[in-house]
């Protein structure tokens, strides 16, 4: 996506990282909109990719050192307007921890039966099947 300075807004990279069965999301201390908890997430950077913008905000918000496997879709995001890119992570290393107290309030490692709990108003159709393949239940 090519971007003249001050007329778009970058979009928005989500970490969708998987680890032991659980997803992990992320509650910030100011919702948008009707969002409460949501993925690890941040604009992307002039010269950087969605998926290291992805690992990136991984690491700045949670400490977790991770690798982008792939973009699982991209949208426009129904509550926020703003473009969005997911992307499936791996864990290289850590453990998470709420490390950016600025932006993040909690964080909490989820099974696939608890995600409608935390967020009722479901994934987008592309996270939702890779969470439904790498999730048990």
């Amino acid at each position: 996506m090519t971007r003249t300075a001050g007329l778009a807004r970058p979009p928005i990279a989500a970490a969708v990282i998987v680890r032991d069965g659980a997803v992990l999301l992320v509650r910030r201390r100011v919702a948008e909109g009707s969002l409460v908890w949501q993925f690890p997430a941040g604009e992307v950077e002039d010269g950087e990719s969605p998926g290291e913008a992805a690992v990136r905000e991984a690491r700045e918000e949670t400490g977790l050192t991770v690798v982008g496997w792939r973009v699982l879709g991209e949208r426009v995001h129904p509550v926020t307007g703003r473009s969005m890119v997911y992307v499936a992570c791996g864990v290289v290393q850590g453990e998470a921890s709420v490390v950016d107290t600025e932006e993040l309030a909690d964080l909490a490692w989820l099974a696939h039966d608890q995600l409608a709990e935390y967020v009722p108003h479901g994934f987008y159709e592309p996270v939702q099947q890779h969470l439904d393949a790498l999730l048990p239940g």
